[in-house]
C-alpha cells in the first residue's frame, strides 16, 4: 500500500468514535472502505460519515464485517419475520460487494419503519444493510442478468477495484498545470463522440460511440494521446446510446483494464443495446468488432454515481454527474481539476426543457471555465415546435391514418423517444383524443427498455413519479400496448387487416425489426411512417424523409426494390436534444458563465453557426474543431 493510501488508514481511524470496532479500512475504486464489527453503533453514531467525507474530501462507505453477516437465505427469513406482510415483499438482492440486502417490496416504506427503526432492526439481526426499493411493475431481465453476473465475479470485482482505489490515489508526478482535450471522434458530425481530457497526470475519455450510419468508422482510437490505452485512467459514460457507448467494449479487447464511470441506469442499457448492436450486425453480416465476453469484462469495471456525488477518478480530477434531461441516467460530466485548477464539464446530449419523462438539464455548477456541448439542432433555422404542437400533431397524423384505416409505423430508438412516444399514446387513448380503440405494437429491445425505466423512479421527473405512485397510472404497463416477442407476432401484426400503431426500432431506419415493417408496409398509401426522432445524413431515414421514392431491400440473397408509397412525416418537438433555441437558453442560464464553448455533435454547419453565435450573442470564445483536433485550456 502506498504512503498516500496508509496515512489515509491512519486519519480514518483516528476519527472514527472508539465504540465502533474498526475490522479494516481499505480502497475499493474511488470509494474508502471501512469494514466495522458492529455496523449498528456506526449508524446510531451520528453523521460520522458526512463529517469523515468533509474531513478527508473523499467517497465514504461503511460495510459490516463479511464474518458478521448471516447466510443470504437464514437472512431472508429473519427480515420476513422483521417486515410486516403489509410490505409485500417480492424479492430480495445480497449485494455482497457492498454489504447490502435490496429488498423489493411493493410498499418499501412500511420495509423503512418509522423514522427508519425497522431497518435499524434488519441490521441488527442479519448484518446486511438493508436497502428498499419499490418492486418495478415490469420485470427487467436485464437487471437480473447483470446483478447475477456482478455476484458471479465478486472476488474479481474487488482485486479490480482495489487496483483502481490504489492508481486514482497514486502521487502526481508532474507539477506542471495545463488541460487539453483531443477531439477522437463526434466533431463536426454526429456519432462516433469520442473526447479525451488529458492534464499532466491524467487521461480520461469520454464517451466512445460508434457511427450508426457507417459502422466501419470508428473514432480514432490508434493515435498517440490514446496509445498505449491501459495508461488512460478512467472512461466516463454520459449516457447509453450507441453512439456515445458502442465501442466501450473494443476498449478491453485491445488493451484497457480500468474503471468505466456511469449512473446505474446508464450502466444497464448500455448492456441492453450494446448486446443488441452485436445481434443485430451478426444478423446483417457486418463485421462485429467485439463479441459478448468484451461486453461483460466492461461491465465488470463499472463503478455507477449517481448525480451531484463528488467522486476522485485520478489523482487530480474529480467528477460529478448532472442531470441531462435526454434519457434515462443521461449526465453532464463536470470534471474539477487540481485543487480549483480549471473545471469542464461534457454534456453530452442534453434537453433544456422538461419533458413528460425528465427534468430539463441541470445549469447549476460550483464553477465552470469551459463547456464542451452538443450542436445536433445548433444551425440557425433549427427551431422545433414546442412538446404540446407535437403532440397534437402525432395525434391528428394517426387520427388521419386509422380514418384511411391505415396503419402508423413509427420508427424509435428503444430507449428515449419510445417511452416518451408511449405515456403521449397512453394519454391520448385514455383521454379518447384518439378517436378509435387502437392497440399500440412494441417491436425490438422497447418493452426491456421500458421495464428497465420502470426499475429507476427517481431519475423520473416528479409529475410522472406522483402519477405513478399516488393516482395509480403507470402510463408503462397500459393495457393498450402489445409486445411483439417473436417472428410469428410480428407476421400476425402485419397481416392483421385492423388499422394499428407500430413503435419499433431502430430509429434511423438502419436495421432492426423496423425494416420489416417499412418493407410491408411503404407500398400502400393508406399507411403512414412517422420520424420523431433525428435522422442522421446517411441513414435510410434520412433518405426516405428527403423523399426517396424507391429503396433497395436485400431479401433472402436476393435483391427487391420497394416502392414508397405511404405516407411519410416529420413531427419535430420529440427530439431528446436541444434545438437551437434551448442550446442558446442554456448557455444563458448557466449559474457560473464559463470563459471557453466548445460545439461538436453536430453537422459542421450547425457545429460552427452556434459557435459563432454563442460568441456574438454571449461574448464567450468558441471553437468548432475538427475529429483529431487538440484544444488546449490552459
Amino acid at each position: 500500500m502506498s504512503s498516500k493510501l496508509e496515512e489515509l488508514r491512519k486519519r480514518v481511524k483516528s476519527l472514527i468514535p472508539k465504540n465502533v470496532k474498526v475490522k479494516n479500512v481499505d480502497i475499493e475504486g474511488p470509494m474508502v472502505v471501512i469494514y466495522v464489527e458492529n455496523p449498528q453503533e456506526f449508524a446510531e453514531s451520528g453523521d460520522i460519515i458526512k463529517t469523515l467525507a468533509k474531513d478527508l474530501r473523499k467517497r465514504i462507505t461503511v460495510r459490516p464485517d463479511p464474518k458478521s453477516l448471516k447466510p443470504p437465505e437464514e437472512a431472508k427469513e429473519i427480515i420476513k419475520k422483521i417486515v410486516p406482510p403489509d410490505a409485500s415483499i417480492t424479492n430480495f438482492f445480497f449485494d455482497e460487494e457492498n454489504g447490502e440486502v435490496i429488498i423489493e417490496a411493493e410498499k418499501p416504506g412500511i420495509v423503512i419503519g418509522k423514522q427508519g427503526s425497522t431497518l435499524r432492526d434488519i441490521m441488527k439481526a442479519v448484518g446486511w444493510s438493508p436497502k428498499p426499493v419499490r418492486t418495478p411493475p415490469l420485470k427487467s431481465k436485464t437487471i437480473e442478468d447483470i446483478r447475477n453476473y456482478l455476484l458471479s465475479v465478486k472476488e474479481e470485482r474487488r482485486k479490480i477495484l482495489r487496483r483502481i482505489g490504489e492508481r486514482i490515489h497514486r502521487p502526481c508526478i508532474h507539477e506542471d498545470k495545463w488541460v487539453r482535450v483531443t477531439f477522437l471522434g463526434g466533431s463536426r458530425e454526429v456519432g462516433r463522440s469520442c473526447y479525451l481530457l488529458q492534464t499532466p497526470n491524467s487521461k480520461i475519455m469520454i464517451d466512445c460511440g460508434v457511427n450508426v450510419s457507417n459502422v466501419q468508422a470508428s473514432p480514432y482510437l490508434y493515435v498517440p494521446e490514446v496509445q498505449p490505452l491501459h495508461e488512460i485512467d478512467a472512461v466516463v459514460i454520459t449516457h447509453a446510446h450507441l453512439d456515445h457507448c458502442g465501442l466501450v467494449p473494443l476498449l478491453y479487447r485491445y488493451g484497457y483494464d480500468g474503471p468505466i464511470y456511469l449512473t446505474a441506469p446508464t450502466r444497464d442499457l448500455m448492456v441492453l443495446l450494446q448486446k443488441d448492436f452485436i445481434e443485430v450486425s451478426e444478423r446483417e453480416g457486418n463485421a462485429v468488432p467485439y463479441d459478448s465476453k468484451f461486453i461483460r469484462e466492461a461491465l465488470k469495471h463499472t463503478i455507477t454515481l449517481d448525480y451531484g456525488i463528488v467522486t476522485d477518478i485520478s489523482p487530480e480530477v474529480r467528477l460529478t454527474f448532472y442531470n441531462a434531461g435526454h434519457i434515462l441516467g443521461s449526465a453532464i460530466a463536470h470534471f474539477h481539476i487540481g485543487e480549483g485548477l480549471y473545471n469542464i464539464a461534457f454534456t453530452g446530449d442534453f434537453k433544456f426543457e422538461r419533458t413528460r419523462l425528465f427534468d430539463r438539464a441541470a445549469t447549476n455548477f460550483p464553477r465552470l471555465e469551459a463547456l464542451v456541448m452538443e450542436a445536433t439542432y445548433g444551425g440557425s433555422e433549427d427551431f422545433q415546435p414546442s412538446r404540446k404542437e407535437a403532440e397534437e400533431q402525432l395525434i391528428a397524423v394517426i387520427n388521419e391514418t386509422l380514418k384511411r384505416g391505415g396503419k402508423v409505423l413509427i420508427p424509435t430508438f428503444a430507449v428515449g423517444r419510445s417511452q416518451e412516444v408511449m405515456i403521449v399514446l397512453e394519454e391520448a387513448i385514455r383521454e379518447k383524443k384518439i378517436e378509435r380503440e387502437v392497440t399500440v405494437y412494441l417491436d425490438g429491445m422497447i418493452h426491456e427498455a421500458t421495464a428497465i425505466h420502470t426499475a429507476y423512479p427517481e431519475y423520473l421527473n416528479s409529475r410522472l413519479r406522483d402519477m405513478i405512485f399516488h393516482h395509480g397510472i403507470n402510463p408503462f404497463i397500459s393495457e393498450s400496448f402489445v409486445n411483439v416477442d417473436s417472428s410469428s407476432k410480428r407476421d400476425e401484426v402485419l397481416n392483421d387487416p385492423e388499422p394499428s400503431v407500430i413503435l419499433a426500432t431502430s430509429g434511423m431506419l438502419n436495421g432492426g425489426p423496423v425494416m420489416e415493417y417499412f418493407r410491408h408496409l411503404a407500398e400502400e398509401e393508406k399507411n403512414t411512417i412517422v420520424f420523431v426522432g433525428y435522422q442522421a445524413e446517411g441513414t435510410l431515414g434520412r433518405r426516405i424523409q428527403k423523399g426517396w421514392k424507391e429503396v433497395p431491400f436485400s431479401v433472402n440473397g436476393r435483391r427487391e426494390v420497394v416502392k414508397v408509397n405511404m405516407r411519410v412525416e416529420t413531427v419535430d418537438g420529440f427530439s431528446g436534444h436541444s434545438d437551437r433555441k434551448q442550446l442558446m437558453n442554456y448557455v444563458k442560464a448557466l449559474s457560473s458563465k464559463p470563459e471557453k464553448v466548445v460545439t461538436i455533435h453536430g453537422e459542421e454547419s450547425k457545429c460552427v453557426d452556434l459557435a459563432s453565435s454563442i460568441y456574438k450573442a454571449y461574448r464567450i470564445e468558441t471553437r468548432a474543431p475538427y475529429n483529431l483536433e487538440t484544444i488546449r485550456f490552459i
